[in-house]
């Protein structure tokens, strides 16, 4: 069983689906946990739902001073940042072609921009404690890219180079830097698709069923314990083995 007690967690885009069930799981294995996301009034309802000490921190993973505000908050009222997982992320969805410019700049900056401001933040904490775990959500489509995910699919691939990059550049101070790329996994992103689409997903996967959050919760929590301290600079497909 793995153990979190005296860790404090920071989960960004924490407020619903994935980003939830980690905070959960990190919660219920003894973490201080902080929600964040954008609304300041639902990542405080969120801790408060989770109880066990959690707290809501209102950032903007795309403003550099919002994120250093966040991380000085969490410092100030928790002392320390032992493991952040960079969660947030949006789609916007459609064929390269018909494309808008902002469709894509907005992904990108969010997906992208956000993990290695948060990343960059969370660094500067680590670095002087030499130690901590930085675990990045990507997704099976940054491996191998997805039809009409243009956007989507370079911010995920994007976020493994970031992944192995940071890693080789904190592995000097303790510090492991890991990607989970779930598959198809059910929560209100993937309601939106057509039946056309999510059986197109579900006839690949090779364990018959769409994967839960809580999947790749157990993923983000394995990569952030003890017992994965000689794994660094990977990327852990969650995805019932749709890329294989």
């Amino acid at each position: 069983m793995m153990s979190f007690t005296g860790k404090t967690v920071i989960v960004t885009g924490s407020a619903r689906g994935i980003g939830r069930a980690i905070a959960q799981a990190f919660a219920d294995q003894g973490a201080q946990v902080v929600i964040s996301d954008l609304d300041q009034a639902l990542v405080e309802s969120v801790a408060a739902q989770i109880g066990r000490g959690a707290i809501g921190v209102k950032a903007n993973v795309v403003d550099a001073a919002e994120v250093e505000a966040m991380m000085a908050s969490v410092l100030e009222k928790l002392g320390r940042i032992d493991v952040v997982v960079n969660n947030a992320g949006i789609t916007r969805d459609t064929l390269m072609i018909r494309m808008d410019e902002k469709d894509w700049d907005l992904v990108l900056d969010i997906n992208l921009k956000g993990a290695f401001l948060v990343t960059k933040a969370a660094a500067r904490v680590m670095m002087k404690q030499r130690s901590g775990r930085i675990v990045n959500i990507s997704s099976v489509v940054g491996l191998g890219g997805n039809a009409g995910q243009a956007n989507y699919a370079a911010s995920k691939a994007g976020l493994i180079g970031l992944t192995k990059s940071a890693a080789k550049e904190l592995c000097t101070r303790g510090i492991t830097v890991n990607a989970v790329a779930p598959g198809f996994i059910e929560t209100e992103m993937t309601h939106n698709l057509s039946d056309v689409a999510r059986q197109a997903f579900l006839t690949r996967v090779l364990i018959n069923r769409a994967g839960l959050p809580n999947d790749v919760a157990a993923a983000v929590l394995f990569l952030a314990s003890d017992e994965a301290s000689y794994i660094t600079g990977q990327v852990l497909a969650v995805d019932g083995g749709l890329s294989v």
